[in-house]
């Protein structure tokens, strides 16, 4: 494996190259978790992994509850399927409540606060019931229960998440509501430690090989000790290569020689084929990183030529069309252009809108 095959295999095993998914779920279940704090960006993550896919392909799944929005693995949100939600947060909650410990104490937040503010929650989701972060802050309050301040109530609230209290539900006009979890998602088999942490790292390892344990562990938020424990009772299926002393992990899966060069992707923000590895360096030059962080797009949108990181993008909506910006970081060919064009307007299709297109690219 030389080191151009690394990032046309990631595309490869990511679903955006070669892809057969039909539905949303499908991508979050092949994937594990998708990073989805940016909950527009996140949609075009997975509509990018699906053949045809709309905004309101992935609107009615969240709706229904087939993928769900929650704080896993990390402390973020990401897209998970019912089917998943149970065991990955029994797995990760732990060391998602250790690095959230310095913020809790921070905002005086125990384990008594946190008892009174999940049995209010409790009480007043019942029933089936779908309340709006804003109807649950006044529940809060009026059970005594401090929620002045963004961060004092988004830990409260990320804190009933992590113990599987509750989960996303359908949005109330623009707002994002929430029900509990026990009511929304039908009861799942459960996994020991040990069964979770072998399917986390399969899943891993399957959907973003090649890949180091490392990798898995900075995407998962466990400990590199755990990473391996998750990694060693499958190693056998996976074929690996030291490169730069780092050992890579991967299928033994091939772009089938029919890829179309070039090929290009716009990513949005927190795009699992940029947060789902510890570093970029397989995918983007010294020169192109340096210029990223400098225009502050560490995790930003950015423009993917055949694998590369090649520019950065925005995009702004009206009611009426969506305008694309580009910047390259280098002189694009002819065809390039094309496939960059192309894909902008794919974006507009998913979104039923017309593009307008500005900018370098």
């Amino acid at each position: 494996m030389n080191k151009s095959e690394i990032p046309l295999r990631r595309l490869l095993n990511q679903g955006l190259i070669q892809a057969d998914f039909k539905t949303p779920a499908e991508v979050a279940q092949w994937l594990g978790a998708v990073q989805a704090q940016d909950f527009l960006g996140a949609k075009w993550g997975v509509g990018l992994r699906l053949k045809d896919a709309t905004e309101k392909q992935v609107d009615k799944a969240f709706t229904s509850g087939e993928i769900l929005r929650t704080h896993l693995l990390r402390p973020t949100w990401h897209f998970v399927t019912a089917k998943d939600i149970r065991w990955i947060l029994e797995l990760t909650r732990g060391r998602v409540h250790a690095v959230n410990a310095y913020m809790y104490r921070k905002l005086e937040l125990d384990h008594a606060v946190f008892k009174r503010s999940e049995t209010a929650l409790l009480k007043a989701l019942q029933g089936c019931r779908q309340l709006t972060r804003d109807e649950l802050r006044e529940v809060l309050q009026n059970a005594g229960i401090n929620t002045e301040g963004e961060l004092r109530m988004g830990y409260l609230m990320m804190h009933a998440e992590l113990e599987g209290l509750i989960c996303s539900a359908s949005r109330i006009g623009r707002q994002f509501s929430y029900a509990l979890l026990e009511e929304r998602v039908p009861a799942a088999k459960s996994l020991t430690r040990e069964e979770a942490l072998t399917e986390l790292a399969r899943r891993y390892f399957d959907s973003r090989g090649p890949a180091t344990v490392q990798d898995f562990a900075k995407w998962s938020g466990l400990m590199v000790a755990e990473a391996r424990l998750g990694l060693e009772p499958f190693k056998s299926r996976f074929q690996s290569e030291v490169r730069d002393r780092d050992v890579y992990w991967f299928p033994d899966t091939t772009p089938d020689g029919k890829l179309r060069s070039p090929k290009a992707l716009l990513l949005s923000i927190y795009d699992e084929y940029i947060s789902g590895y510890k570093d970029r360096r397989d995918i983007a030059g010294a020169r192109v990183s340096e210029k990223l962080i400098a225009q502050g797009n560490a995790l930003g949108h950015v423009i993917v030529i055949d694998g590369q990181i090649v520019g950065t993008w925005s995009r702004t909506f009206t009611a009426r069309a969506v305008t694309i910006e580009t910047n390259s970081f280098r002189s694009l060919t002819k065809d390039e252009k094309r496939a960059v064009a192309a894909e902008g307007s794919r974006y507009g299709e998913f979104f039923g809108l017309p593009v307008m297109f500005g900018g370098t690219a």
